[in-house]
This record gives structure tokens, sequence and C-alpha cells, in this order.
């Protein structure tokens, strides 16, 4: 339970009194990171008295920043009243994502690494309020926030009023986990001083003035659960061509024999490869430089193969969260929860030369990736980090089953219908079919490698077919496309529901 001190009382509010205290035009800077430490009681009950209010003919609109994408409590909450009006810098929640792309709501799609800048620089709407979850708030103003940092420390230092949701789910041995460090955007730029995963160069708390903190709410509502399915056999083959290459980097001398650390996304493919991992006798214990720790690294902490795991979010299931709190004291050791700003720093990928591994929507045949659009048109999610460890890592690896849509869909196109990742930066490339290594290799080599290694058989005839139909019509130029039959295949799909 939360320790009470004269700050907690002075300020405490219920959620409803905090909501009625937001500008009806307004913009948020909320915590939260996949879903992890986001606010679930002020964005409910603001939702609430925007619902209320419109029916007197009161108009409001929303400005809404996090970490990354939030529960439902938020951005599905604030979504539905319809007066969300700009979302930044990613989102996963499907009401907000069916008005992203009706046009209803606006969404700027950012690196993550990007966002601090932006806001300290004013080219962002100034944010009005910052919400954000914690432990505990002491009375000389040190915020000690919960499973995740994202942009919370940006947030709190820029708005003009602090709203805290003072959350009793999780013990306060959490507090020591974070590292809070943020450069300065208006001076010369100094190094960042992190060599390895485990390097602290911060505080463990958000320092503020109690005068900024104008409400804290008490909650007992704990995070969305995320729900984690078995590795299914493509995730499986994907996982073993990824750490079979891995070994061969070795062998090769690329990669040194205590392994680079490693940077996963997000989903089921990345937990195939960690989970492998931790059965794999050919690997020992690794270091992780990443966005979100997932329940996959309990399998790793089983296996003695984890020595730490630098994050700017635990995003674990229920079941996880629960082993997490039962072990909190003694795995303090190996975690640092950082901002997103840090976790993501292009400076510090550099440095530290990370093994990044990363899921795609699409590749083409020449190495250009899309991760967020379906068709080109239709926002998924965002491109979150993935750009950030994509360009500055030793080594950038995207994964993605062949097919989608029970086989209607091929997951490597003539042309991929959005560029997010161009061939200029992308490496590797692996489905459960095979892997295609692309370092050294001009276009048309890179093409041939892509379509024999990683294209489905029932797609690689085709895929075949159009190439050597672009080497006539092209007259064999240095990147051979037939334009007019470059993206016929997604024309051929959202006529027919096929590309087949």
């Amino acid at each position: 339970m939360t320790v009470t001190n004269s700050l907690i009382e002075q300020k405490l509010k219920t959620a409803e009194e905090v909501a009625a205290l937001l500008p009806q035009h307004v913009t948020l800077g909320c915590s939260g990171f996949t879903p992890a430490g986001y606010p679930k009681l002020i964005p409910v009950a603001f939702a609430k008295r925007i619902e209320e209010e419109k029916k007197s003919g009161k108009e409001f609109s929303i400005n809404l920043y996090a970490g990354a994408s939030t529960g439902d409590e938020l951005d599905g909450a604030l979504a539905k009243t319809g007066a969300l009006k700009l979302r930044i810098p990613y989102q996963s929640n499907s009401h907000l994502r069916n008005l992203i792309n009706q046009g209803e709501s606006d969404f700027i799609d950012m690196h993550l690494s990007h966002v601090v800048k932006y806001i300290e620089h004013g080219i962002l709407p100034k944010i009005d309020a910052a919400i954000v979850e914690a432990i505990d708030v002491t009375a000389d103003g040190k915020i000690y926030l919960s499973t995740s940092s994202g942009m919370s420390a940006t947030y709190i230092r820029n708005a003009e009023s602090v709203f805290i949701e003072l959350t009793d789910t999780h013990p306060l041995e959490l507090k020591g986990y974070h590292d809070i460090y943020l450069p300065n955007h208006h001076e010369k730029g100094l190094p960042i001083n992190i060599i390895t995963p485990g390097d602290r160069i911060g505080l463990p708390y958000i320092q503020v003035s109690p005068d900024k903190i104008k409400g804290i709410v008490r909650s007992s509502k704990p995070d969305a659960a995320t729900v984690f399915k078995t590795p299914d056999a493509d995730c499986q083959n994907i996982a073993a061509h990824v750490l079979s290459f891995i070994q061969h980097e070795i062998k090769m001398g690329r990669i040194p024999k205590e392994y680079l650390p490693f940077q996963n996304g997000v989903g089921n493919i990345a937990n195939a490869v960690l989970a492998s991992m931790a059965k794999d006798p050919n690997f020992h214990s690794i270091q992780m430089y990443t966005e979100v720790v997932q329940d996959s690294v309990f399998d790793l902490i089983d296996a003695g193969k984890l020595e730490i795991a630098s994050t700017s979010a635990l995003t674990f299931s229920e079941a996880g969260l629960k082993r997490f709190h039962e072990n909190i004291s003694e795995w303090k050791s190996k975690f640092v929860i950082r901002p997103q700003e840090i976790s993501n720093h292009p400076e510090v990928i550099r440095r530290m030369g990370l093994i990044a591994m990363n899921t795609a929507i699409e590749v083409d045949i020449y190495g250009n990736v899309n991760s967020t659009h379906v068709m080109g048109t239709s926002m998924m999610n965002g491109i979150g980090g993935s750009g950030d460890f994509t360009r500055n890592s030793h080594l950038c690896i995207f994964m993605t089953p062949s097919l989608a849509k029970d086989g209607n869909i091929s997951a490597v196109v003539p042309m991929v219908s959005h560029t997010d990742h161009n061939e200029h930066s992308t490496m590797i490339f692996v489905t459960e079919q095979g892997l295609a290594d692309l370092r050294g290799c001009p276009p048309k080599k890179r093409a041939e490698l892509i379509i024999n290694n990683c294209a489905h058989p029932i797609y690689r005839d085709k895929l075949r077919e159009y190439y050597e139909n672009a080497l006539r019509v092209s007259k064999g130029k240095h990147t051979p496309h037939d334009l007019e039959k470059a993206l016929s295949w997604h024309v051929q799909f959202l006529k027919t529901g096929s590309m087949k």
C-alpha cells in the first residue's frame, strides 16, 4: 500500500473532481507504454463529463500524447467521445484506429525518439495537463512511476498542471527500477553516458515542484492484461532461422562470442525468438536493450540466460505480473526502466551495436519494408521504435510470416504499398520459409534472395514472373520495375479479396 503523506492528503481528489478541472479544449500528456502504466480513472471520468456536457451543446477537443499504445480506459474512452482530434505517436486501440482511418481523428506517426524534441521545441501543441500513473509521491514532489516510463518525465516537465493516479496494484519495491534521465534539447548535445544496457545515469524518480501537482487520485485498477499466444509453427520456424543466423555470424567473427545486446519488438514472433534462445543449448546468457519486456523474458530468467534487460515498459500478462511481483526485490538487478527517448536514442543504439529484431506487414523484392499501413492507406498501429533501431543497429532483422489472411495475402510483394524502412537501412529478412541476407547485395541480387528464400511457394513463381517481366520492361535498369504492375497485387486484393 502507498504510504500516506501530507502532500497526498492535501492534493487528494476523486477522478471526477480532476476531470472537472480539465479544459474543454485540452492537450494531455499521459503515461503509458504498450499498454503498461497508463492512467485509467481520470480519462474515463473525463469521457463521462464530455458525454454529459455535450448534451447541453458544449464542444470539446483533445490532443492526446502518450508514450506508445495504452489501454482502452485511455485511448478507447477518449476516442469514443468523438472529441479526440489528435493522437501521437503510436496507438493500437481498435476504436481509435477506425477513427483515424475514417479521417475523424488525426494521427501523427512518429519515431519514438523524436517526440521529446518536437515538444520541447514547440513544434507540437503545448501540453496543458500531464496525467501519470505512479506508485508513490513524496512530500517534496518525487514521483515514482509504475511499470512504464515512456514520455512521462517530458510531459511532467512541460505541462502546466500535473495529475497523478496513485496505484496500489504494484508493491513499493518497484521503486528503484526506473532510471530517469532526459537530455537538454536547448543546449548543444552532450554524450549520453550509457555504454552497456545496465548502466544507470539518472534518478529513480521524477522531481517536480509540489505546487505543480494539482490533484492525486487513488487507484486500484490494474493495467489491461496482455494476452500472449503460444508460438505457432511459423513463429518457431522464423525463430530457428534467426538463431541459426546469429550462430553463423559468430563463427564468421561478425558478432562476438559474448553476443551483442538484443532488441526485440512486440508480439508472438519476438516472444518465440527469446523463448527459443532460452531452450537452445548453443545460447548462453544475453543482454537486452529494448523498448518493451514481455513474458518471454521469464524463459530466459528460468534458464539462467538473462543478464540485464533495459526497457521503457514491463508489459506482462496477468500471470506474468504476478510472478514479477513475487520476485520484485530479487529481480531489481535484472531490469532498468528508461524514458523512451533514451531507450530509443540513436546515439546509444549505435554505440552498443544492437541486434534488432522487428516485424513487418510486408516487404518487397528489393528490401523495402511496410510496418504501418494495410494496403498502403489504412493505419495499423504506427512505426513506433522500429525505425530508431533499424537505422542505427549493428544488425537489423525483419521477421514476418510469408502469408496472411489464409494465404490470400503474400507478405512478399513486388513493391510495398507504403514504405517505412527503405532498402538502404534494411539488412536481414526472415519468414518461416527461410532467411535472406541482403548486406552487400545490389538490387537484382536482393530480389533473387528474397524471392527464393522468403516468399511462400504459392507466390514464388508469380514473383519471379513479375521480376523477369520488369527486367524486360525496364531494359535491365538498376532496379527493375514494371510500374503498371508494381502494385497490381494490392489492387487485385482490394477487388477480389485475394492476391492469388
